[in-house]
């Protein structure tokens, strides 16, 4: 299969709550870029579905609207060992966008 994202992935961990009506089941990221971030959990929601996401970073919470692009549904005794979660695109930003381009900024370097 081909590989079809534009930017290069980078792990960060980092906790998170997210959720279709409310942000409330707790995850944790695999990776970010600056469109969009992979999220293990054992919870796939349906391609294309719009979830409320809170990033819980050092430097404050980060919130915002992303659309699962793809899943990949895993037991959760195996997400230890196996990647299982969402691939979700960012949407939009509700708080923080800021402190999630710094992260970024730490991963990747400069925004060209």
């Amino acid at each position: 299969m081909a590989e079809k994202r534009f930017a290069t992935r980078r792990g960060k961990r980092i906790k998170l709550l997210f959720g279709v009506d409310a942000p409330t089941r707790m995850a944790f990221t695999e990776d970010i870029t600056r469109e969009g971030l992979f999220i293990r959990t054992p919870l796939v929601i349906k391609t294309g579905t719009h979830v409320k996401v809170e990033l819980h970073s050092p430097e404050g919470p980060i919130k915002l609207v992303a659309q699962v692009r793809w899943g990949k549904k895993i037991p959760q005794q195996l997400l230890h060992t196996l990647k299982g979660g969402m691939g979700l695109k960012i949407i939009a930003f509700q708080a923080g966008e800021e402190i999630y381009e710094n992260l970024c900024t730490e991963l990747y370097g400069a925004k060209e």
